[in-house]
């Protein structure tokens, strides 16, 4: 007894393509594009503090009222380094890269978020 596939017709060949096409158009959208993030904007007490372009290596500081807010901006992401909130949520966070990110130290009012075209909607705390 031998096993044989069944024969793909054309129709099924053609349906195979387009799957296989729309798999590497979603990979290609979702996860290698990262949403023309452009610069990164500082906020402390609720006003804009500053903007850079993420292109461009640097580190910040943001002064609150629990004390320095240390921001890092490497290979076109940024992060806060620390922070002297307890929880440290907002380091937690990690780097933002994509249009829309958003990370807020709210015990020390200080935040950052990546601006640019075709912002995603997300938030952290």
């Amino acid at each position: 007894m031998t096993l044989r596939w069944p024969r793909l017709l054309a129709g099924d060949w053609l349906l195979l393509s387009l799957l296989l096409l729309t798999c590497g158009a979603s990979f290609h959208w979702l996860w290698w594009q990262q949403g023309n993030a452009g610069e990164l904007i500082l906020s402390a007490d609720g006003k804009v503090v500053s903007r850079w372009p993420l292109r461009l290596d640097h580190r910040f500081e943001l002064h609150g009222p629990l004390g320095i807010t240390v921001v890092e901006v490497h290979a076109g992401r940024a992060r806060i380094a620390s922070d002297p909130s307890p929880r440290q949520y907002c380091v937690r966070q990690g780097w933002l890269s994509r249009a829309g990110e958003t990370a807020l130290c709210l015990p020390n009012r200080t935040a950052i978020s990546i601006g640019g075209q075709d912002q995603d909607d997300t938030l952290a705390f």
